[in-house]
């Protein structure tokens, strides 16, 4: 009897050590698997972007000719080109500022916005959530007229204003805003601050802004993209060549003669994009921290 269970002790512990090895091997097969997927998307999504900028030094002829990844020589032509006939700096110093203060006052004021929907309770406070969900369904283009119109009698048309302070009011800012406080922010800190004597204002400053921080700088990067895109606004509101920003001076250089020239729109397309670059990559590690805020429950 004692033999048999030995037996059979020696036959199933090789057969529960595979089992337990088996993970462990699958696991070993698919990490290589999705480095790899991870590694080929992450060249298909750059490959665009450095052919964006391979074409902004060829010639016209040279992109004719077909595809490459070898720079060419013709960068200060086709930058001459360009600038024959529009001053792309003066449009990126327009857009740059237009985008600095509208990312900056939204992201500040949708954070005092959505503090007051999560932690007050006043009249009219459901009723306001509501009506400010329903303005996220309406696009802003058929309010166009009649923005012009309200502009045009403030007297503040050709002007940065009505580009900067109406696209401080975001709704989609608040509600995201507002549902990331209420996963984060529990009322027991607000709680304890009011008992130490802290105003309102500097519990929003002191407690508030350091918790929310991830979810604005997240929304700071689709509100600035938001704006340094913003076309069918300026092209209305404006009409001086000197305040016009970056979108709608490409817009002009596609009907002009420069678009015969590919390398020159290349290069146009290439300035306008970096600014875009540059501000996901130093806040793009935010999106990750916000996402995942509240997913783990202590």
């Amino acid at each position: 009897m004692i033999e048999r269970t030995a037996v059979r002790e020696f036959e199933q512990a090789p057969q529960s050590s595979i089992e337990t090895n088996r993970p462990k091997r699958v696991r070993k097969l698919v990490k290589p698997i999705i480095y790899t997927g991870l590694i080929v998307t992450a060249v298909i999504c750059f490959i665009p972007f450095l052919m964006m900028m391979v074409n902004a030094t060829r010639s016209n002829e040279e992109i004719l000719a077909g595809f490459t990844l070898i720079p060419g020589h013709a960068l200060m032509e086709n930058y001459r080109t360009m600038m024959d006939y529009i001053n792309i700096w003066s449009g990126f110093k327009n857009s740059l500022v237009i985008s600095i203060l509208v990312t900056c006052l939204s992201g500040y004021f949708s954070a005092l916005t959505a503090y007051g929907f999560a932690f007050y309770t006043f009249k009219g406070k459901n009723f306001l959530f509501v009506f400010m969900l329903v303005m996220m369904m309406v696009p802003g283009q058929l309010g166009l007229i009649g923005f012009y119109e309200l502009s045009k009698n403030l007297g503040i048309l050709d002007s940065f204003i009505p580009l900067i302070v109406p696209a401080v009011a975001s709704p989609f800012v608040v509600f995201f805003l507002r549902q990331y406080l209420q996963t984060t922010l529990h009322p027991s800190l607000i709680e304890a601050a009011r008992i130490d004597g802290a105003s309102e204002f500097k519990i929003f400053h002191t407690v508030a802004i350091p918790v929310m921080m991830p979810a604005v700088a997240t929304m700071s990067i689709f509100t600035f993209i938001g704006s340094w895109n913003n076309y069918i606004t300026p092209l209305v509101i404006l009409f001086s060549p000197e305040k016009y920003p970056l979108p709608v001076l490409m817009g002009f250089l596609k009907g002009s003669q420069v678009a015969q020239n590919l390398g020159s729109m290349y290069l146009g397309i290439a300035i306008s994009v970096v600014p875009i670059m540059v501000a996901f990559l130093f806040l793009s590690k935010y999106i990750v921290s916000s996402i995942s805020a509240g997913s783990i429950k202590e």
